[in-house]
């Protein structure tokens, strides 16, 4: 894959000066990106996504010097996991300072981070300022880890789609609020709860509900297939996927590793198989969502992976991506 030129760069740069909407890659997923502080280009985001207004984004910085900027009382901890985390797949929601009001939502809060890609670190150089960037696809849906994934999303919504492989993480980032007397952790992603509390040596409440902030990726329902998509444990994966397939509906079964490799003789089944090891399983989680979604299957079913804090931004995903049925795990 060939990255794109400084050339391509700076005029994707200034696009964005000029109020255009610029896709990009981070390592986590594909961003729809806008001048952070043009509030019509912001406004476009919300549009080309179909994203309620009070469902606030993420600015994404070159680097941290520029901080106090967008957010005020930044506490030792809030530096101290920048300069740890920072380039990375962490999101700090902070005090709201010169923040748009329409990026962030209404609140008086801020979701902040520098993405750990050379696309994007390069665009945020040449634009020079801050980037607001949601996923780059329609609201609620799987998000993009290829730009692929964007044009087949949203087309020409895009100005432009900045080219950059597939993305290594695969889920969105880390979500940890530091508004708060008490870190409070609203998003699991690729940074996980021991590490973080590990560099600030305190404990970090996981109960998002609290505190009445908004944040990405917070809704029940969120990262959907257009396919019906149930999750199970094993025993009660296979009892339903024999249903499924006994009724004659299409149906693919999402397993982990290679303990279930049997194959089933009605040809209403498929099976497919992820890697038993999480952050694999993450990266190509959405990449193998969308894969089957455009497959035309009824029904898409996935076994539930392990509870274990490795695998929380799975489930995470996977617990918001399903639909609720009888005798499903979540």
């Amino acid at each position: 894959m060939k990255e794109p030129s400084s050339n391509t760069i700076n005029a994707a740069a200034e696009l964005l000066r000029n109020g255009g909407l610029v896709a990009f890659p981070t390592e986590t997923v594909y961003g729809l990106g806008a001048n952070a502080c043009d509030p019509v280009a912001v406004r476009r985001i919300f549009e080309a996504k179909g994203r309620p207004a009070d469902h606030p984004l993420i600015i994404h910085l070159h680097s941290p010097e520029n901080l106090d900027f967008w957010a005020q009382d930044i506490t030792e901890a809030g530096w101290r996991l920048a300069e740890h985390f920072w380039p990375g797949p962490l999101t700090l929601i902070l005090k709201r300072r010169h923040a748009p009001l329409t990026v962030t939502g209404g609140q008086e809060t801020v979701g902040i981070r520098i993405p750990d890609h050379p696309v994007a670190l390069a665009l945020l150089k040449a634009f020079g300022g801050g980037i607001a960037a949601p996923s780059a696809n329609r609201f609620g849906r799987v998000s993009p880890t290829r730009a692929k994934h964007v044009r087949a999303e949203l087309g020409d919504r895009v100005d432009l789609i900045l080219e950059g492989g597939p993305c290594r993480v695969g889920v969105e980032s880390t979500i940890l609020s530091l508004v708060d007397d008490q870190p409070r952790l609203l998003r699991p992603g690729a940074i996980s709860l021991s590490a973080l509390q590990e560099v600030l040596g305190t404990e970090i409440l996981t109960s998002a509900s609290v505190g009445g902030i908004r944040a990405p990726g917070m809704l029940k329902s969120h990262y959907t297939p257009e396919t019906r998509f149930e999750v199970y444990p094993i025993d009660d994966l296979k009892r339903r996927s024999d249903e499924l397939a006994h009724s004659g509906i299409r149906t693919a079964v999402i397993f982990i590793g290679s303990a279930h490799r049997e194959r089933s003789e009605n040809p209403a089944l498929t099976p497919f198989f992820m890697p038993d090891d999480p952050t694999e399983y993450a990266r190509k989680l959405y990449a193998v969502l969308r894969l089957l979604d455009d497959a035309e299957f009824g029904v898409l079913l996935a076994e539930s992976p392990p509870d274990t804090e490795a695998w929380q931004a799975v489930n995470d995903r996977l617990k918001r991506a399903g639909v609720k049925g009888e005798g499903m795990k979540y």
